[in-house]
């Protein structure tokens, strides 16, 4: 696409000059139906550009088409848009009547006035950057003050119409950008955007190419960005291919830049034909390879670029034939060559854009003595996950190219993909990148975002964060800005209905994200298993898994929704909450199936239709967000199984059509108790924590000519029952769940142990399940934390006690973790050295509690969120001690891709044990004590032999607590 061509709505010509006596300034502008838009004829293609599109803008708003001119002797009121240096305000504004010089030299800012002039009441809104880009940023800012959404066309966000929309609290004058180079990479593109575009959008050049990327570009200014990687797989040709892409980079004036495996702007995977030119072998094709570089950089020299250094295999691999010890001499050497390539084409190659990317081996090479020059943007990865693998120490922060982050929100690869849906959380997020903010990282930020859809949100908040980071220093910041971006789409009150649910979206899957439902894991791709959750502990964890999902499913369904606003509400909130809770679904009926085949067949047999109706849900959806939805605009787009992946089948689900071998006849299933299995007792009561135990009553198989009669009773009144009898006939799988509660107001004595019954009563069998209570003597006024069935659970931010200061500490991080408030070793910012060993008043967190029973052998656990050392000065240790017992030191930094890191990421916490040995009844204290910033707890495990397995975090024993 060329520069837009000008409107040609008539204008009357009366030329417009202000003056000093003539001007007063205005602190709001009322577009009307005669205001024109005018842009220098003499700019850039980007003033036209983004005046016509401001246009459209408008056009949405009031329904009426502005003219458009590039002829400034307009006696209409009028949008000035430009540069500062434009001749259309050198012309008009004389340079001390309107001061639009402030920004002048700056990167990326903007200046908004407006004014009139009283001799012919003419009122004039002037838009000028210091840049081109800084010029479109005000114009959009402008469109998104009015109503239109960023996401308007990525989303369909409509725009509420206003037949004269006002801009008010005039002038504004933007700060800088936080981040230098803020943007996107386009991955693993092929079961989304490719499709659409080579079949939907663009048939005619079948491909993602310039008519796509011409709304990507649009949508990068419209969030103030200026960088795109473009897409790169095996299914696009490279973006260099047409030189379409490349004129409408020029025109929008994006950066362009190349992933870690594309050097000098080279997509290798399209670009490099081996028939032709051998190897791509540093040590056996050198001047091969050279050649193929210096191709690119002698075509892109007007071009808005940066280059990657280093070099890697083809695609996402290692170099090839060299050996690690060859690594860091022949990495070097590819550095030097890159470097001298650049100057043959660049006076002063320390002033060309450059950046490295130490990602995955390249980053061991790195740290191996690899000297990357000083200019060249370092940029640091996180590990796919969402956890920054390293960023700059003391050294590193000095360097004139700065450093940057390489960020995932969208991954192929091991342990397992997450391709399908957008669910990093976003406290991870701001979390992770206010942390390189604060560490110096603040030349260049890119953003893995896949296919770019269902990424619109953490595409928002991540460009939100590089363009103005010191909004986000506080951790609360980041549900006000979640809140607030949902409040603009949807209005205050749906806005906050989905706010709320959606951030319940990213907390269940915050605990296991749907494409890690299976269990199963990718290089090698394995089969599906049963998922971690406990059905039959822990209140039936699998279960109330199953629950929330239906609360939030229930909290955006059956909504009165505004028909413009519905294509954005099925895009944003309701196929992301509807298709992780059906795969939650198709997984835990799975589970149920398999768990009920031996002793409730009809039980079995309806939870398998359950998973496998799931999974025919999982399709429908798609196939309506596909097909249906605004006639078919995303077709190709949504992918519900990505690589066809195990964990997206149809589940294969066996039950055996023969025979119980119980027989025809009941069973009874209570509650297991922790770290117990199947028995006749329920867990034991604590009259500190207010919990509550199941029963299941089952019959094997559907039998009309059976009776199905049940009645339950209790040997004391202090035990209570949900249910005392029943029909399984008139049950859903001929199955029963009671809940057991013990009433502490018919227990008078203090510090007594309590035995009872309950008696269930069938026409084949009695069964009696054992009831324990303990009702435990009084405790201080300010005791929190107590052991409920030989275990202790204490969520991290509320300890007893907290001591620290200004150069070491522990602080809150809020709204993140399983718990919901992580505490982190700080500060992140700090540089200096750190000891061996736990240093005298060193900060410390305590942690008082009390434990009813003796245990010979206790463990604590602690669980913290998988980050990675903030730099190669530091680990990730703690001190640990109970009682002032000898203080134990733990590690939580992970080597490489072990299993270890593997399970941490699926799950999103890692957990390391210490033995404290026998433990006697009464209080304890445990001590937490700081030695390397960057550790994020988030709760603890206090285990007396009680504690069994399950995928979630287990209810906090706080007294009081009530679950």
């Amino acid at each position: 696409m060329g520069i837009f061509t000008v409107c040609l709505l008539s204008v009357k010509c009366s030329a417009v000059r202000f003056n000093d006596t003539s001007v007063s300034l205005l602190q709001e502008f009322t577009f009307t139906k005669e205001v024109a838009i005018i842009y220098d004829p003499k700019g850039s293609a980007l003033d036209s550009i983004v005046a016509h599109l401001f246009s459209q803008d408008l056009e949405k708003i009031t329904g009426i088409k502005l003219k458009v001119t590039s002829d400034y002797s307009t006696d209409c009121d009028a949008v000035f848009i430009g540069n500062i240096h434009s001749s259309l305000f050198n012309k008009l504004i004389p340079h001390n009547s309107i001061d639009i010089t402030s920004i002048s030299g700056k990167w990326e800012q903007y200046i908004i006035k407006a004014v009139s002039t009283p001799e012919n009441n003419r009122k004039t809104l002037i838009i000028a950057g210091s840049d081109d880009r800084g010029t479109a940023f005000g114009v959009f800012e402008i469109s998104r003050l009015l109503g239109v959404s960023p996401w308007h066309w990525w989303a369909d966000v409509p725009v509420n119409p206003n037949d004269q929309p006002v801009v008010t609290n005039l002038p504004i004058i933007s700060e800088g950008p936080t981040v230098k180079y803020r943007g996107i990479f386009i991955n693993d593109e092929d079961w989304g955007l490719q499709p659409w575009a080579a079949k939907t959008f663009d048939p005619g050049t079948g491909d993602i190419g310039t008519k796509t990327y011409e709304k990507v570009f649009e949508l990068l200014l419209r969030l103030k960005a200026n960088l795109i990687w473009p897409a790169m797989h095996p299914s696009t040709k490279a973006f260099f291919y047409y030189p379409g892409n490349v004129a409408m980079a020029k025109e929008y004036q994006i950066v362009i830049g190349s992933s870690h495996a594309e050097p000098m702007l080279r997509n290798n995977v399209d670009e490099w034909d081996k028939s032709k030119r051998g190897a791509f072998n540093y040590l056996t094709n050198r001047k091969g390879v050279q050649e193929y570089w210096e191709e690119r950089i002698k075509d892109s020299g007007d071009l808005h670029g940066i280059y990657t250094l280093g070099m890697r295999g083809i695609h996402d691999s290692g170099m090839e034939g060299v050996s690690e010890a060859e690594a860091v001499e022949v990495l070097q050497s590819v550095i030097d060559d890159q470097r001298n390539i650049l100057g043959k084409y660049h006076k002063i190659v320390e002033d060309v854009p450059q950046a490295f990317t130490a990602y995955k081996e390249v980053l061991d090479v790195y740290d191996q003595g690899l000297i990357v020059p000083d200019d060249v943007i370092l940029v640091w990865p996180d590990d796919n996950y969402g956890y920054i693998k390293r960023l700059a120490n003391r050294a590193e922060q000095s360097r004139k190219g700065g450093s940057g982050v390489y960020y995932h929100t969208s991954y192929w690869g091991r342990p397992h993909d997450y391709l399908w849906l957008n669910t990093t959380h976003p406290s991870l997020i701001r979390y992770e990148m206010i942390k390189a903010y604060e560490r110096g990282s603040r030349a260049l930020w890119v953003l893995n975002v896949g296919d770019i859809k269902p990424h619109e949100y953490s595409i928002q908040l991540f460009l939100d964060m590089a363009y103005s980071a010191d909004a986000f220093m506080e951790s609360k910041s980041t549900k006000v800005h979640f809140t607030g971006w949902h409040h603009s789409i949807f209005g205050s009150i749906q806005g906050q209905k989905f706010s709320d649910a959606m951030w319940e979206y990213y907390k269940l899957a915050f605990e296991r994200k749907p494409e890690f439902m299976g269990w199963s894991q990718t290089e090698p791709t394995r089969p599906v298993q049963n998922t971690g959750y406990n059905h039959m502990g822990r209140g039936d964890e699998a279960q109330k898994r199953l629950n929330a999902y239906e609360v939030i499913e229930h909290m955006v369904s059956g909504l009165k929704i505004p028909e413009n606003l519905f294509p954005a509400y099925y895009q944003l909130i309701y196929y992301p909450i509807r298709a992780a809770s059906l795969i939650n679904k198709k997984f835990i009926y799975r589970d149920k199936a398999f768990l009920a085949s031996e002793t409730n067949k009809l039980a079995a047999l309806n939870y398998k239709e359950k998973s496998h109706q799931a999974y025919h849900d999982i399709v429908e959806e798609t196939r309506y967000f596909n097909q249906e939805l605004l006639d078919g605009k995303w077709e190709n787009m949504m992918d519900m199984a990505p690589r066809k992946l195990p964990v997206f089948e149809d589940p294969d689900i066996e039950i055996d059509q023969a025979e119980n071998r119980v027989g025809n006849q009941f069973s009874i299933r209570p509650e297991v108790s922790y770290g117990s299995n199947q028995s006749e007792t329920l867990p034991k009561y604590n009259s500190w924590i207010k919990s509550k135990y199941f029963i299941d009553i089952v019959h094997s198989h559907k039998d009309t000519s059976g009776t199905f009669y049940w009645k339950a009773s209790t040997s004391h009144d202090w035990i209570k029952l949900s249910d005392n009898k029943g029909n399984l006939y008139e049950d859903e799988n001929f199955h029963k769940r009671i809940w057991v509660d013990v009433d502490w107001e018919h227990i008078d004595t203090a510090g007594s142990f309590h035995q009872g019954q309950i008696i269930i009563e069938t026409p084949l069998k009695s069964y009696t399940v054992t009831v324990l209570a303990e009702n435990r003597p009084g405790l201080p006024p300010d005791a929190k934390h107590v052991e409920n069935d030989q275990v202790v659970v204490i969520y991290a931010e509320n300890y007893s006690n907290i001591s620290g200061s200004n150069e070491q500490h522990w602080e809150r991080v809020e709204d993140f973790g399983h718990s919901g408030t992580v505490m982190e070793s700080g500060p992140i910012k700090m540089t200096s050295s750190v000891s061996e060993t736990v240093e005298e008043n060193s900060p410390t967190l305590s942690y008082d509690f009390y434990t009813f029973n003796e245990a010979d052998q206790a463990d604590v656990i602690i669980n913290a969120l998988p980050t990675h050392p903030l730099t190669d000065q530091y680990k990730l240790r703690i001190g640990i001690s109970v009682d002032n017992s000898p203080i134990q030191i733990i590690d939580f930094k992970t080597q490489g891709r072990s299993e270890e890191w593997k399970q941490n990421v699926l799950s999103n916490k890692s957990s390391k044990s210490i033995s404290i040995g026998k433990m006697a009844p009464g209080k304890h204290t445990l001590k937490i004590h700081m030695i390397d910033p960057g550790v994020l707890l988030d709760f603890i495990y206090i285990d007396m032999g009680g504690l069994n397995e399950g995928g979630s975090v287990l209810e906090e024993t706080m007294i009081g607590k009530t679950f």
